[in-house]
């Protein structure tokens, strides 16, 4: 998902910027936390609530719930591709792909210093069975069984051949059963006091304002983690966040700050650091095709070819980005990427001459006013429907509409409190509207839910992603095909046959490959990825699979 970002300013405002947050801050009095304290700024709101149930999908649990208290079987490192074995130490498909035997790792104790075995893991998804609610990935639409082998080996049962499933079940955070099989209503569980395999799960204090987490004193990598605890400050808006990182409250961030050199490492070069690789998920213009004239390929092409990606990416990312090729596909898949196929899409080039001659050709001729009419005379009136707030989205959202008013298309934009917006696209009720993809270890889970029918839900009914509408046969062959693949070179050959349907078909239109955000100061603790050193997504919003708890064991106070 995209991260929300602060009003984005030109850069002659910055200097004005940075003298209002210097006065601000210099009227404040604000306490540096203790050695061994690291500060971080996630989930940007004025008070906490103090839940931390890693299952529910009904209220977000606090960061770093996911990954930093709880913990997966196995994470999955976008930069380099990996899945790195975690409380689970080996996987293994059996009987011909219906059977996932895992391994569990030996040795790992629960916070409380119970031991951690096989049984933990076959009594979570046992839990996640018996309370759809909290099977947040749908792990049972594919799973048959799952059985406790013995004290270390658990096997999961597939319905069916399914060789994607298995990431999924690899992800999974897993909870104690010895603490979970007390709980009378899972689903409703704040579960105030985590009991955990995590190297931070002892809250330390609990406030509205601010609140703190402890290391765990029984990790099971030993020596580890090196920091004593994690201190969460609320900031009430992105500005008073990006003001609290630009004078040192804060040690971690993923913020977007307009001119970050000028802004953030001009403040403090040695120490004041941001590496933004471009691993977030894939900014798109999704076309409604349960919608005409949108369900023509010809279209979707001329909409794609109006639009100036270099301006939009200039105006809306700051820079921060870049075009993407026809593809759609991040650097977090750069293994699966095939660079050929991405550059044969004419219809990602600028170009609205082009652009006119397919709707001219359409059909869909200009009246007086230069607007181009639908077959029963009315004008072509579109909405880019867009979240209030949302600024660098709001500027694409611009750009975009006046790159249609250019070829004949009288868009606007129109904006939406969070809960309207995603209300909209996930029940089809708009016509263009900016919007993220959706990720996984391999190209699979991302082209899934841009063109799988399987994903395809009518206009009204609630659709977790495919919020366009698209179904294609040729998609649907090819993972059909991926889903049973267990060779790497045939899951890369369909890989490549989905990028070319990609190509092909237009399904949504593609606008630049979102940034993992991430600004660090290295004064009191070091070891973040950097690009010198790239051993792990930077961001501290790569939390669903795991990646942060890469980030988390590496970290170190300055003076060790």
């Amino acid at each position: 998902m995209s991260l929300r970002v602060p009003r984005i300013l030109s850069l002659r405002s910055v200097p004005i910027l940075l003298a209002a947050l210097f006065a601000l801050h210099c009227a404040r009095d604000v306490p540096r936390a203790p050695d061994g304290v690291l500060v971080i700024s996630m989930e940007q709101q004025a008070s906490w609530v103090r839940n931390f149930n890693p299952l529910t999908p009904a209220t977000s649990p606090r960061w770093p719930t996911l990954a930093g208290i709880y913990e997966p079987l196995y994470v999955f490192n976008s930069v380099t591709a990996e899945m790195v074995p975690w409380l689970a130490i080996d996987y293994e498909w059996r009987e011909e792909n219906r059977v996932l035997r895992i391994t569990s790792r030996e040795g790992v104790e629960w916070s409380d210093g119970r031991p951690f075995t096989a049984a933990d893991i076959a009594f979570t998804f046992s839990l996640l069975r018996d309370n759809e609610g909290l099977d947040r990935r749908r792990l049972w639409d594919f799973l048959a069984d799952v059985t406790l082998v013995d004290e270390r080996t658990v096997d999961f049962a597939f319905q069916r051949v399914y060789i994607p499933g298995g990431f999924d079940v690899l992800a999974q955070q897993i909870v104690p059963e010895h603490v979970w099989s007390q709980v009378e209503d899972p689903i409703a569980f704040t579960n105030e006091d985590p009991v955990a395999t995590g190297p931070f799960t002892e809250v330390r204090f609990f406030r509205n304002q601010v609140w703190e987490l402890g290391k765990n004193p029984n990790y099971w990598q030993e020596g580890l983690p090196k920091v004593e605890a994690l201190r969460f400050p609320a900031y009430s808006s992105n500005d008073r966040a990006n003001m609290a990182l630009i004078f040192d409250e804060v040690d971690w961030a993923a913020n977007f700050i307009p001119a970050i050199d000028r802004a953030y490492v001009a403040r403090d070069p040695e120490f004041h650091e941001y590496w933004f690789p471009l691993t977030g998920t894939t900014v798109f213009l999704y076309a409604n095709t349960a919608r005409a004239p949108f369900d023509r390929v010809d279209v979707r092409k001329a909409l794609s070819m109006a639009i100036d990606r270099e301006l939009l990416v200039d105006v809306a990312a700051y820079r921060y980005s870049r075009p993407c090729d026809g593809t759609a596909l991040s650097d977090a898949y750069v293994a699966w990427h095939n660079e050929e196929i991405g550059a044969s899409a004419e219809w990602m080039k600028h170009d609205p001459a082009r652009a006119n001659e397919l709707l001219d050709a359409a059909g869909f001729a200009r009246g007086e006013d230069g607007i181009r009419l639908l077959p029963d005379g009315s004008p072509w009136e579109y909405q880019v429907i867009c979240v209030s707030g949302w600024s660098d989205w709001v500027r694409a959202s611009q750009v975009i509409a006046r790159a249609l008013r250019e070829v004949g298309i009288d868009a606007s934009v129109k904006l939406f409190d969070f809960g309207a917006w995603f209300q909209k696209v996930q029940k089809g009720e708009f016509d263009l509207s900016i919007g993220w993809s959706f990720e996984g270890p391999t190209p699979y889970e991302f082209y899934k839910w841009l063109m799988s029918s399987d994903t395809v839900k009518p206009e009204g009914a609630t659709s977790h992603g495919n919020w366009h509408r698209f179904a294609s046969a040729d998609a649907d062959a090819a993972l059909a095909a991926f889903e049973v693949a267990a060779d790497p070179d045939e899951q890369r050959r369909l890989s490549d046959a989905m990028q070319r349907t990609f190509v092909q078909e237009v399904p949504a239109i593609p606008l630049y490959p979102n940034p993992s955000w991430a600004e660090y100061n290295t004064s009191r603790f070091t070891g973040f990825p950097s690009a010198e050193d790239p051993y792990a997504d930077p961001s501290p919003n790569k939390f669903d699979r795991g990646e942060v708890l890469l980030v988390l064991t590496q970290l170190k106070p300055r003076q060790e």
